[in-house]
């Protein structure tokens, strides 16, 4: 689809803010363009340090908790963690378990499976768990909406901590504890995710089990070694990598490749990146794909084990098992686009009188469909219900675009619906197979009525723009320190203004769809690849002269690095 640019306007004191901070005029503007005002130090951006972490006294609950936690282990009750099954809980359910261990605590864990009991605390787990002796359960990731639960928990004699970061109904659970960035107070923090507030809270108990703030050289270094992890959920759960958050992004990452522990040890070899630097992209793109196809695939329990109590030959085991799992995923989830894009087009489901898209069908993996909704939000821009039908019931995934949100859609087409819940731009529901019909025809209406045809063009968001000279290697690897990157902290993206093709493009790839070119501006020339535009290879050798909106990558190849284009857009003369 033809997108819009909207190029960020050059700021006024971009040049004297590059003096200050000692960077290149365009770093200087990427800095503002994140927020970082001219009169600001920019070193807590540029160099993140743990010392800059926020007390974790300060997370609302956390000391009650730990403390509550600290006298559970002393009493060698029995403890289990209940984890959600993406990575930000298994991930976070991982370390306290780590924190427990070392403290000699009796404790177990409990991963709910997707598609069989779903997303967060549930009646039945929890009846099994008490059956089975569990005197605290403490939630990761989950467990701040479970009023009913809890209540069934408490009523039992069982003792529960919630720790969660997603939003609170207006009842909270009757928890002995809740732990909770937004609940019970305000955490200086407000976008700590799961594993992040397992983090604090571990931190917590340590202190506890230390008798002093400052905890002991053995709890701080076990602290250190979990930040991997707590790197892992805080960038796999696309929450805001700005403050603490990239404090905790930024040191996880680089001690991935060095981790002690085992089952971290075993995933980075499986996805072939040890012996090197770990990035953002490498997390959300090798590294979460193979801990969350344990949950979309079989069950997300593996991953657990794998960060928790696997030797170094049991790690290596699961993560096979999970690479395995991860090319199933692969394989479902593109067999599902090709058969839903295949729908869209021959039914023309995405013309302007349908301003959303809803598919279901018979023999759709539950596990893939949401990131198979989220392909279809970036091919076709518009919201996006998919739902799988099974034994008599639906299950669906729905994506959505800005302008739509999913929460208040769905609450308004309730009626149809067994039940839904997710935030503005994510959300799941089920459904019975003959309200698919009425619920898409009533879903699609909303978005009719609500989104126009402004909405429904992609916007491409671009920083600056710059010419080819601009683009040395020393200011590209400037660029690149500004990582990692994500939510809050997006990668850099450019534009640059009329190039000129230098030498015949070319289509490259296993389907051919991917385009290379380069291209030359004052003598200046450049290599580029783009991925997915091989249809403007024509319009491109036509033309010969065009802008490009790209992300600035560095190649390396035979130990000589070269500046390159990651090209995301092309635009052609009038």
């Amino acid at each position: 689809m033809a997108k819009d640019w909207l190029i960020a306007q050059p700021s006024s004191s971009c040049k004297a803010a590059a003096r200050r901070w000692g960077v290149p005029s365009i770093v200087s503007q990427l800095l503002i363009n994140r927020g970082v005002s001219p009169d600001e130090a920019s070193q807590a951006f540029l160099s993140p340090q743990l010392k800059d972490l926020h007390a974790p006294e300060l997370l609302p609950g956390a000391e009650q908790a730990a403390a509550l936690i600290a006298e559970a282990v002393r009493a060698k009750a029995r403890i289990v963690i209940y984890g959600d099954y993406d990575v930000d809980g298994t991930t976070g359910l991982a370390i306290l378990w780590h924190v427990l261990d070392r403290a000699g605590a009796n404790v177990g864990f409990y991963v709910p499976h997707r598609v069989e009991e779903g997303f967060g605390l549930n009646l039945e787990a929890a009846k099994q768990l008490i059956a089975e002796g569990a005197e605290l359960i403490i939630s990761v990731d989950c467990g701040i909406t479970a009023t009913d639960v809890v209540s069934v928990i408490r009523e039992a004699g069982v003792k529960v901590v919630i720790t969660d970061h997603h939003a609170p109904h207006a009842t909270v659970p009757s928890a002995n504890v809740i732990v909770h960035p937004t609940v019970g107070g305000v955490y200086p923090n407000p976008d700590l995710c799961g594993a992040g507030v397992a983090f604090k809270l571990g931190w917590a108990l340590a202190q506890q089990l230390s008798g002093a703030e400052r905890v002991s050289g053995d709890y701080r270094e076990l602290l250190v070694e979990l930040l991997p992890l707590a790197a892992l959920g805080t960038i796999a759960d696309v929450v805001s990598l700005r403050g603490e958050n990239r404090i905790i992004a930024a040191h996880g990452l680089r001690l991935l490749a060095q981790s002690t522990l085992p089952g971290v040890r075993a995933l980075v070899e499986s996805a072939g990146l040890n012996g090197g630097d770990i990035n953002g992209y490498d997390v959300g793109f090798k590294l979460a794909p193979r801990i969350n196809a344990a949950g979309r695939m079989g069950h997300a329990r593996l991953a657990v084990e794998l960060f928790t109590r696997a030797a170094p030959d049991r790690a290596r085991e699961i993560a096979l098992y999970l690479e395995e799992h991860n090319r199933s995923r692969r394989s479902a989830e593109h067999k599902i686009l090709k058969e839903a894009c295949s729908i869209i087009e021959r039914d023309n489901l995405a013309g302007d009188a349908r301003r959303a898209l809803v598919l279901a069908r018979e023999g759709w993996h539950p596990g893939v469909i949401g990131i198979v909704a989220a392909r279809l939000v970036d091919r076709y821009h518009r919201p996006t219900v998919l739902i799988a039908l099974s034994n008599g019931e639906g299950q669906g995934s729905a994506r959505s675009i800005k302008h739509f949100p999913l929460a208040d859609a769905l609450g308004e087409c309730s009626e149809y619906l067994i039940s839904h819940g997710g935030h503005t731009m994510a959300a799941g529901l089920r459904i019975a197979p003959y309200c698919v019909q009425p619920f898409s025809d009533a879903f699609v209406q909303k978005a009719n009525n609500r989104l126009t045809k402004h909405d429904l063009t992609p916007k491409l968001h671009l920083d600056a723009e710059t010419s080819l000279n601009a683009l040395t290697l020393s200011t590209t690897e400037e660029i690149l320190k500004l990582g990692p990157f994500g939510m809050g902290n997006p990668r850099p993206r450019l534009a640059t203004d009329w190039i000129e093709l230098a030498t015949e493009p070319r289509c490259v790839g296993k389907s051919q769809n991917h385009l290379q070119a380069s291209f030359v501006q004052d003598r200046m020339r450049i290599k580029a690849i783009g991925f997915g535009l091989g249809s403007q290879i024509e319009d491109l050798k036509q033309h010969r002269r065009c802008r490009v909106a790209f992300e600035p990558i560095i190649n390396e190849f035979r130990g000589r690095r070269t500046v390159e284009m990651q090209m995301l857009d092309i635009k052609f003369p009038k």
